[in-house]
This record gives structure tokens, sequence and C-alpha cells, in this order.
């Protein structure tokens, strides 16, 4: 899966410089650094070569310029466009005077992305509360990433392994929150975008998609609610009129068995937890949050910053690996699609 000379490698983010994301970088690079596909770092420099000395990784670092510069150097040395950060970090010690920095990576990768000079970014995690202590008014990566692409509508998150695939309605608000903002138009354009997604960026010609009941056995025929009845249905209907192939609303207790699995390629779910549990009780060292309705590829670990981890060489690279060849493949799918178009 090496990218050849001529291919955007794809960039990976700083995220916050006392987590985990330095670590799993290191060993990334490691796993990858001679099948590939090849990417750079935008990150600190300092930081890095120090955290390999700490942990223990033989890691060569090569700073280059541009992205371009990439592949010819990743087979010997990881690039690295280099990022300025105000304070040494602490493995493990939050210091919110590196949150600007945070962000500055996540600016520049999305900026080279959408020029053109990357293929896709993947960003390793932030820590919530750093950046809110400085003023980030974002409820997370997703919400931000939307703001710098200037898509001036509602992201999708996914969070996709080899064994399941689900997209939460709602995300990172509070349940009650979560109730209140369902309709049928958040619903059924959340249905939209994962059916192109899972297109363009999955392969999938006609993909199945099955979406949750909100209430316990789908609202058991309005017994244990109406939910179903009066908002679900509706748009499972309103979305197989226009063409989609959609299943539901299903029970969320017995939609993600074995063979229930099977029978769609994406379970779209009300709200947070209701599609994260499952696919990280599943597969949570593979799984990926992968960005919908964007204009680049985004896709990110699975996981948080663990700070308990940092700098203690223990932090496990799986789901980063799996996050830098999920936005591999989906960049292939896109050309693909572009190239049927």
């Amino acid at each position: 899966m090496m990218s050849s000379a001529s291919s955007p490698p794809f960039l990976v983010t700083m995220g916050e410089p006392a987590g985990i994301g330095g670590e799993i970088l290191l060993k990334a690079w490691g796993r990858l650094r001679k099948s590939g596909p090849a990417f750079a770092a935008v990150d600190n420099p300092s930081r890095l070569t120090g955290l390999a000395n700490l942990i223990g990784e033989d890691t060569p670092l090569r700073e280059i310029g541009r992205p371009e510069e990439a592949a010819s150097v990743f087979s010997g040395a990881l690039p690295v466009i280099p990022i300025d950060l105000p304070r040494p970090p602490v493995p493990g010690t939050i210091d919110p005077e590196n949150a600007p920095a945070v962000r500055d990576s996540i600016e520049q990768a999305v900026a080279l992305t959408l020029s053109g000079e990357a293929a896709a970014v993947v960003t390793n995690p932030i820590h919530k509360l750093a950046q809110y202590r400085d003023g980030f008014e974002f409820p997370g990566h997703t919400e931000f990433l939307a703001h710098l692409a200037g898509t001036g509508t509602e992201p999708v998150m996914m969070l996709a392994s080899e064994r399941l695939r689900v997209v939460p309605v709602t995300r990172h608000i509070s349940l009650k929150e979560a109730l209140a903002r369902l309709n049928e138009d958040l619903v059924a354009e959340t249905i939209s975008i994962t059916a192109k997604a899972l297109t363009t960026d999955f392969g999938i010609e006609h993909p199945r998609i099955a979406v949750a009941g909100l209430n316990p056995h789908a609202g058991e025929g309005g017994a244990m609610g109406r939910e179903e009845i009066e908002l679900l249905k509706p748009v499972v209907d309103r979305c197989n009129r226009e063409g989609l192939r959609v299943l539901g609303p299903l029970s969320p207790d017995t939609m993600f068995h074995d063979a229930a699995r099977g029978t769609y390629d994406a379970a779209v779910c009300m709200y947070h937890d209701q599609a994260l549990i499952p696919v990280k009780t599943l597969d949570f060292d593979r799984a990926v949050n992968v960005t919908l309705g964007l204009p680049f590829i985004r896709t990110s670990p699975d996981h948080g910053t663990a700070l308990d981890l940092a700098g203690t060489g223990t932090a496990r690279e799986t789901s980063l690996v799996s996050a830098i060849e999920t936005a591999a493949a989906m960049a292939e799918n896109r050309q693909k699609a572009t190239a049927l178009a």
C-alpha cells in the first residue's frame, strides 16, 4: 500500500502533546514505513525526538517543508512538517499554553488537504478541557473541522471497523438534549450523508442502512414510546421512496449480534452511546472515527488522549494504524468514484 512518489501523502496531526498521540505516531511509522501508505506528521520535531528517546523508539525524523516531500523519505525517516510549541510538554500533564499549537496543527493539515497537497487528515486525539480553557468554542474535533471546511452543514460522525459501522444522529450532548434535538429532517439528512459516504468512500454501490429505534424494543408498537411510529418510521419510508435502502426502526437490543449485522452496511443510531457502545465492545482497538460530509477525508483513532499512559511506552498504535489505512482506502475509493462520475 506504499504511496507512489506522485501520490499526495496523508497528514497526521499532533493532538494533545501531553497525551499518547506522539507515542502511537512513532509506533505507527514503525509499522507502516515499509508498506505505507506514506504520511507526514504536522508536529513539533523536538517533542517527537524527546518522546522517542523516552519510550525507546528508534525513529529518525526528517523535517520537510511541503507534503510532497514525504513519500521519498518515508521508508527511512518519519517526515515532519514542523510547528512551534510554546512550552516543552510533560507527558500526562496538560498545559493550556500549548492549546493553540494543537489547533495550529489541525488548521495546517486541513489547509494543505483542501489545497490538494495532501490526500487526507488523520487526527490524533485532543484534550477538550485544555482547549476549552483556551477559549475553544466547539464541542469537539468534528465541529471544528466542519468550521475549517466552511461547509455550513452539520457534520456526521461514523465509527467504523471491519465488524460494524455506526453513525450517531446526535453526538456530544446530554441525553436530554439529544431527545429534544431529534427530528425528521436531522435523521433523514444523517441517513442521506451516510449513504453517500458508503458509496463514495467505502465503495458500496447499493448500501443498506439500518435505523435504530429510540425506545426499548423499538417502542413495542407504541406501548414503550411513540417516537418509532411518529418520527422514525416516516423517515425510513421517506428515504426508501427517495431510492435509498433503509431498514427499521429496529430494536436496539437485537440489531448488533452477528447475524443481524450481516443485513446492513451501517447502523444509524439516535444518540452517542447507542452507537459507540456496540462498536467499541466489538472492536475497541481497531475502530476508527470518520467524519462524513466534509470536502476532505478525515479519520481518527477511536480513543482519547489517555494521559495516564502517556510517556510509558505502553500505548497501542493499532487504532491509529487503522485510521491511516482507512483514510488510504477511502481516498482510493473516492478517486474511483470521481473517475466514474
